[in-house]
């Protein structure tokens, strides 16, 4: 059991987590359709969207309802009516996604009541799904952000209906993680005969965007067909502790079971995931994943040498953190330190001593003597003043290649982080 400690200094110097409108517009970046509208200032969209195109590599639809002084203070209720109506008759987006900002949190604007006016005067909004969530700066965690997005969905748009879609399953993920993770995943569950709806889908993130005009609404994801068919699946897959509440809700609505995975990485982690499958479809694991298996078991044979008794420090978000130290611990590492952006239940279960909730500046005292960093691209020159090499993990990479087809779950993934992080310790 670990001891959580939040760090007592009055300033973050060198910040490690992200706002939680990060996170909800990544959620929404896996919504076909989806137009997503910050309400802030010009400057919180661009703080929000900077970050996703370097990690991404690619342009990303955001808009903003472009408050200024004046208009905070007066009320910016007539900023919101305004960017809807124009959203809609340019666009014409299949869902909207209605993020709040530090600045508005404060300012007090009840944008459910005002939405409720605003189908009230334009009854043609009345099919459209407008989703709101809450994400104020000075609260929570991108990994909050995410979870809100995903949580507000599943609340609003999936339609109750009689009987269920047999191998029908909800795929919820978090974000700790790739696009490619999830493409991986739905490719596993698919080779059981049974049919994923993930969301969000941000495997979409993957397709080439060559000859295709730039539009501000999300061309691949979760369609809004599935979002409302998602009430008659016969099963919930949540990966990472927090969707839980996502899974909950669809337990309370629908009557679907779930099951939480907290980690998907690793040997143990792996064979799980593969069990449920076979339980939920009455179908035996295909023989493609008992080599991949073998294949997974003889590398760890190989490789335990370099990761037997490493010293590893980590600094992550809350659901990432467990799945990368669960994962090195199996392989026999220490962890050095661990450091991460809020709290979260499964931070007590670390079978660690201690992990702080702090940023980089913690991180950097804390990870001296380590043999190896974990973290995003902003430890890097962390890394270069402590001499450590660093294996780049979380939300922004932005001096790496093909972050978004990076995979890390199932056996596959697991040889090759096994390979990527052997490496790092072969080449020292």
């Amino acid at each position: 059991m670990a001891i959580v400690s939040v760090t007592s200094t009055s300033v973050t110097v060198n910040p490690l987590k992200q706002s939680q409108a990060i996170g909800a517009t990544l959620a929404f970046l896996g919504l076909k359709g989806m137009l997503p509208l910050l309400h802030g200032s010009p400057g919180c969209s661009a703080f929000t969207k900077s970050p996703l195109v370097q990690h991404l590599c690619t342009a990303i639809p955001l808009s903003s309802t472009a408050m200024t002084e004046v208009s905070t203070v007066l009320g910016g209720e007539d900023k919101v009516e305004e960017a809807i109506l124009q959203m809609v008759q340019r666009y014409q987006p299949e869902i909207i996604g209605l993020c709040t900002t530090g600045l508005t949190e404060t300012k007090g604007d009840d944008l459910r009541r005002l939405t409720k006016d605003i189908r009230q005067r334009y009854p043609e909004l009345d099919n459209l799904p407008i989703v709101l969530v809450s994400t104020p700066d000075f609260k929570g965690t991108l990994q909050d952000g995410f979870a809100a997005v995903v949580e507000s969905v599943v609340k609003e748009i999936p339609q109750k209906g009689r009987g269920c879609c047999l191998g029908q399953v909800v795929l919820l993920a978090s974000s700790a993680f790739t696009p490619g993770d999830i493409e991986q995943l739905k490719e596993i569950i698919s080779a059981f005969d049974l049919q994923a709806i993930a969301l969000p889908d941000l495997s979409g993130l993957l397709d080439s965007q060559w000859n295709h005009d730039y539009s501000p609404v999300t061309a691949s994801g979760t369609t809004l067909v599935q979002l409302q068919q998602i009430g008659h699946s016969v099963f919930t897959l949540a990966l990472g502790e927090s969707m839980r509440g996502a899974a909950k809700i669809l337990e309370q609505r629908f009557g679907i079971p779930y099951e939480v995975f907290s980690e998907l990485t690793g040997l143990d982690a792996t064979d799980r995931f593969l069990q449920a499958l076979a339980d939920i479809s009455g179908n035996t694991v295909p023989e493609k994943y008992r080599r991949q298996r073998r294949q997974l078991q003889d590398l760890m044979l190989h490789t335990h040498s370099y990761f037997g008794g490493k010293r590893v420090s980590v600094a992550l978000e809350p659901d990432l953190l467990w799945s990368i130290v669960a994962f090195l611990q199996s392989m026999g590492v220490q962890i050095h330190a661990a450091v991460t952006t809020t709290r979260s239940p499964v931070l007590e279960k670390l079978a660690i001593p201690c992990v702080t909730i702090g940023d980089l500046e913690d991180f950097e005292q804390m990870a001296v003597g380590s043999d190896l960093l974990i973290a995003n691209s902003y430890a890097g020159a962390i890394a270069q003043r402590l001499n450590i090499p660093l294996y780049r993990q979380g939300i922004p990479i932005f001096d790496r290649l093909g972050n978004a087809l990076s995979t890390k779950v199932g056996y596959q993934g697991t040889m090759q982080m096994l390979l990527d992080i052997g490496n790092l310790f072969f080449s020292r």
